[in-house]
């Protein structure tokens, strides 16, 4: 029997034009579950609710890896929204019949429909900050969400808990082994956590359009200021030296400790005494810095604008 749509009666495909926005109903239908399985019993019961609270359809499949990832994510966020939507769970395994009415083609394909109609979707297993961003787009965030794992791991590593975020990410890489910007963040909470070699590694078996993309070259360039950077015993033994390469091995020591302001300071102080100094090197330090910290930086922003006044 075809899924048939309670606003027109015709048969439901996968390119509905959207109705009212997701949200407009959501007080309609306060006691209805938040979590509920779905298949041909009740796919068309679903739909009419959908008339006063949205409806989140999980289309996923039991031999699909990244639907175990999503699932999971999806229930916690349902309960954490407290029934702005309902969460309905679709094995497309056993309601193959059903799953071709919605277009679905693999799994995970995740719908948001309201008012009977289809709004948007996504396919794939998304991380949960990627998620929470999606559903943002219709319904207010909870008043009292929890923090997204990766909000955890960036609060440990400002709070100098890098094993803490180490331990978040590789998590993270184990859920989700295709979403290389876990494995860029996981090679910085290494390099923070005393384990450059390991980041080199893994950094150096990513796919070559993410190796050389900006974080990876950011995270390269942590690793090299650490390699660079005096030691405690080479920082005594310059005790009272001003010239300019006692200057600029300071500088690599406050940025490899993460002394960013205090470094990029000293360098920019060393352009404008000898510029010359190691074939520039204070101007491709600087550069480098910039690519650590990664371009949308408070520090980055501001001082390229003082390394461009410098310049010109």
């Amino acid at each position: 029997m075809p899924i048939v749509d309670p606003r027109t009666g015709e048969p439901l495909t996968d390119d509905i034009p959207a109705g009212e926005s997701a949200g407009a109903a959501a007080s309609g239908s306060q006691s209805a579950e938040m979590i509920i399985d779905v298949d041909a019993s009740n796919i068309q019961q679903l739909l009419e609710t959908s008339m006063q609270v949205p409806v989140l359809l999980d289309c996923w499949s039991p031999s699909s890896e990244p639907s175990k990832n999503l699932t999971p994510i999806l229930e916690k966020l349902a309960r954490e929204y407290q029934g702005a939507f309902i969460l309905a769970k679709l094995n497309i395994d056993e309601n193959q019949e059903i799953a071709g009415q919605l277009g679905v083609r693999s799994a995970p394909d995740v719908k948001l429909i309201s008012q009977g109609g289809l709004v948007d979707h996504f396919q794939g297993a998304l991380p949960e900050k990627q998620v929470r961003e999606w559903l943002g787009r219709y319904f207010p965030a909870p008043e009292e969400a929890p923090q997204s794992p990766e909000d955890q791991a960036a609060e440990a590593l400002a709070a100098g808990d890098a094993a803490t975020a180490r331990s978040i990410y590789q998590e993270l890489v184990q859920q989700y082994p295709q979403h290389t910007p876990y494995q860029v963040e996981l090679a910085r909470a290494l390099v923070a956590d005393g384990q450059p070699e390991e980041a080199r590694t893994l950094l150096d078996n990513l796919p070559p359009e993410e190796r050389d993309a900006a974080p990876a070259r950011g995270v390269r360039a942590s690793i090299e200021f650490g390699e660079q950077a005096p030691s405690a015993e080479e920082l005594a033994a310059m005790e009272g030296r001003d010239d300019s390469e006692a200057q600029y091995k300071r500088a690599l020591r406050q940025v490899a400790d993460g002394q960013y302001e205090a470094g990029l300071d000293a360098l920019l102080a060393l352009m404008k005494r000898d510029r010359a100094y190691g074939d520039d090197a204070a101007r491709r330090t600087l550069l480098q810095v910039f690519d650590a910290l990664g371009a949308d930086h408070p520090l980055t922003v501001a001082y390229r604008r003082k390394l461009f006044a410098l310049l010109y």
